[in-house]
This record gives structure tokens, sequence and C-alpha cells, in this order.
């Protein structure tokens, strides 16, 4: 029997899709997975509740875990903004819940809700969560402390504008704050993709001066020149990416390798440029002695990077985490991102949804992500 099974509804009434994507689960890997994940565009939102209850009555998962978001995929294709219901079930050797919570305590800020002994060493864990009540950055500190190299794959969900709006489901529970999600244990491998959609222009530069988030000199020169020196060298076609927002700084994860690459890099904005001080301001602190470079970011670079890290990739199931300004709004055409994984991967029963930021490891560091599709594929040991 499968070991993974995804279906995806695009039936307006919340009770028919639910019952048709669980049907077409429960046909293809039967009942009581380990664990099963469940993602409804906003026409369904209010009725997450109840669409968790029919799936853990007709599926009887081990874990579920949910949310409702602005879109979602499943099985090769993207529905965006349309109603649609995508559920993916998994039998895995090792799966526990994770409810997630980070309270303010007389000592700063604090994380709830992971277990205090663990059933197993986790190989990865899934996660999801509110944008406006977790600050994941502060999750993936702790865990590196706590747990080095664990990988975390996920996003924040996106279906609300503003603080409470969102929902999350853990088996029986509707929440609107912190994050849900589940510890993976030994016995699948889960391999981690995370394509940042840019591509590098002109060389890497050392930081050699900078506060914060500004830089002030790379390699010596002003950040602003260093600026100048590579747009000079670009076609008019990617000086129009750049006009329209497209110019991003990335900063090597791990300074030991001896040539970087395009993986190799964290991707931040930039978020401004001043010719009189020579400053180049960026949405993340640069520390003097980080190497940096220049990216862009547009349709045709997101589209080489994600076929780049895939091919070559094999996956009986995956999961996918695709920010909410990629689909057609960056490609100009629906299902990109499962198509590329559906074509690449040979179609393994996917779903995911579209994210409010993006959870993945970069260099070995987990980390929240724009404008990215972080992917986990489930191999065998």
């Amino acid at each position: 029997m499968a070991r993974f099974a995804a279906a995806l509804s695009q039936h307006p009434v919340t009770a028919h899709a639910v019952g048709e994507a669980a049907g077409q689960v429960l046909e293809r890997l039967g009942e009581d997975p380990d664990i099963a994940m469940l993602f409804v565009t906003r026409p369904h939102a209010g009725a997450l509740e109840d669409a968790a209850a029919a799936v853990r009555s007709i599926l009887h998962p081990g874990t579920l875990i949910g949310c409702a978001a602005e879109s979602v995929a499943g099985a090769g294709q993207e529905v965006e903004q349309d109603p649609a219901v995508t559920l993916w079930a998994a039998r895995l050797p090792a799966v526990a819940p994770l409810e997630l919570q980070i309270l303010r305590t007389d000592q700063g800020l604090g994380l709830a809700g992971w277990p205090d002994e663990l059933p197993f060493e986790p190989a990865a864990v899934v996660l999801v969560a509110d944008p406006y009540s977790f600050p994941a950055e502060g999750f993936f500190s702790w865990l590196a402390e706590a747990h080095p190299k664990v990988p975390v794959v996920g996003g924040m969900a996106s279906a609300a504008l503003g603080p409470g709006g969102n929902r999350l489901a853990i088996d029986d529970r509707v929440r609107t704050h912190g994050a849900v999600g589940a510890l993976l244990g030994p016995g699948v491998e889960v391999v981690p993709v995370v394509s940042q959609g840019c591509r590098p222009i002109g060389r890497p530069l050392v930081v050699t001066s900078s506060d914060g988030l500004v830089l002030h000199e790379l390699a010596g020169r002003s950040a602003y020149q260093r600026l100048l020196e590579v747009v000079q060298d670009l076609s008019p076609e990617e000086l129009a990416v750049i006009n329209s927002g497209g110019l991003h700084l990335g900063q090597v994860i791990d300074e030991h390798k001896p040539e970087f690459r395009r993986g190799d890099f964290l991707i931040r904005n930039i978020l401004g440029a001043d010719q009189e001080s020579g400053a180049v301001k960026v949405a993340d602190v640069v520390e003097v002695g980080t190497t940096v470079q220049f990216h862009v970011r547009d349709a045709e670079a997101a589209d080489d990077e994600l076929r780049s890290l895939l091919s070559g990739q094999e996956a009986e199931g995956a999961l996918l985490f695709t920010c909410n300004g990629r689909g057609s709004r960056l490609f100009g055409v629906p299902d990109h991102d499962a198509g590329v994984a559906a074509d690449l991967l040979g179609a393994p029963p996917l779903s995911g949804f579209f994210c409010q930021g993006e959870f993945g490891p970069v260099g070995g560091r987990n980390f929240l992500h724009g404008f990215t599709a972080s992917l986990a594929l489930f191999q065998s040991r």
C-alpha cells in the first residue's frame, strides 16, 4: 500500500469539498495515517473546525495539522483565492504533534509547548504559524541551540489581514495564534528544498563597514558605488527588473566554502540606497566580514532556480509552501511551482499553501523567507 496520498477539491461547499478530498485519500492510503495536513482557502476558512473534524472522522489520522490560506496547491495545480480544499496524508515511522506559543515573561520572550521529554530525536519539523503572534526567527534561534541541524519546513498562514484572523488546526482544536506542527522522527528522509527565486549579479564582496541594517562599505568602497559598478553592466531587461523592485542582497551563510553558488546565499530585500552618504539599507542585519552579493529576482530567475534545485531529486511525497507573491502574480500563469514539482519529481502526492512568509533552511540554518518556494521532499531511507 502507498505511504503517501493527496487530493484537491474545488467544490464551493465545504462539506462536499472535504468529503471529496478525504474520500480520495482514503481510497489511496486507507485509514489511520500517521499524519494528515489540511489546507483550505478563505471561502472555507470559517468552516475549518468542521472540515478538520470531518477529516478525523473519515481518515482517523494520528496527527492532523491545517490552516486557512489565501491560496492552496495540490495535484500539480494551484488554486489562487477561489474555493479549494487540499489534503495530504502519510504513513511515517514517528510523528508527534506540536503546539507552540511565544510568551512574554519578566526575563523576555519564552517558548511554551515544546515537549519536556521528546518521544524521539526529531529529524525534521513541519510548522504552520500565525505571522502576527509567532516570531519565527526567535524560535529558530532557540531550536538551533536545543536541536542543532534540525530543519524546519512550513510557512505563515495567509488567510487573514490582521491579528486574530488566522485559523490554525491541530487535531480537534482550532487556534488563532501561535504555531502548530509536527515533529518527524527517524525512519524517513525529509529533504528540504528552498528556492529563493534569485540569480546573482556582479561578484561576491566582503562587508567592510556596516551599522545594523545599513551597509556603508563593501570591499573598501561605498556600498552605493559598488552597486553602481554592478548596475552599469546589466542589460536593459535586468535594469527594468531592478527598477520594479527586483533588487536584493544575498548573504553567504557558510563562509568556509571555497566558492559561493546560488544556493549558498540568504536573500534579503534592499530597502533603499543613498547617493550622498553612499549607504545601502537592507532588510536584515549584515555584520562586518560577511560576504555578500547583489541578486535580482524575476520570473525567469525563479523558474530557473526551482528547476535547478529539483532536477535529479526524487520524492514519494512532498509538501509545498510557496509565497503568496509567487503564483500567477510572479509568473503570469497559474500552477507554476506545483507544476514544476510534479514534472520534475514524477508527480508525487503533493499539497501545500501560499504563505505570508516561508520556513526553510539555508546553509544548515532555518530562516523566515519571502518570495520563496520551500518544499519538504519525503524519500525512503
